[in-house]
């Protein structure tokens, strides 16, 4: 069960979660899969998927998880946690474009290669571990542990 602290309303600039035992986490970034594009599963065999709010190029979202633009609550950075639904990956590299494009688009790539070097500017990498399955209502979150 989780009790939220210090920050009653969801929609603020801080969200701190505290859970059993005392270890809390810092939410940076929150936001609900809101649909999926006909041709996500193609990216998925590459390692990656592509997050995109409402204003998607047409030629886009069929390989995009659709989702709401919303703010980031502090740096995205390496050695943060990656939450999609109920899987966990380390964030391992952040292209210096990814929090700029998902803050005012809603928009970046998120690799599963583990790479520690930015190839792409708009891309989040996290841990090379099997890509999760996603589907509207899946929950994606960055967490400072």
């Amino acid at each position: 069960m989780i009790r939220r602290a210090a920050v009653r309303d969801f929609a603020a600039a801080r969200h701190l979660y505290v859970f059993k035992g005392g270890i809390s986490v810092k939410v940076i970034y929150e936001n609900k899969v809101q649909s999926l594009g006909s041709c996500v599963d193609e990216f998925q065999e590459a390692g990656f998927f592509i997050l995109f709010g409402d204003s998607a190029p047409e030629e886009l979202r069929d390989y995009c998880y659709s989702v709401a633009v919303r703010p980031i609550n502090g740096t995205i950075k390496p050695g943060q946690v990656l939450k999609v639904g109920a899987n966990e990956y380390r964030i391992t590299a952040v292209g210096e474009e990814a929090p700029v494009t998902l803050a005012g688009l809603g928009h970046c790539t998120v690799n599963f290669s583990g790479q520690t070097e930015v190839e792409m500017l708009g891309t989040i990498y996290v841990e090379n571990k099997p890509m999760p399955v996603v589907s509207a209502g899946t929950v994606i979150q960055i967490v400072e542990p």
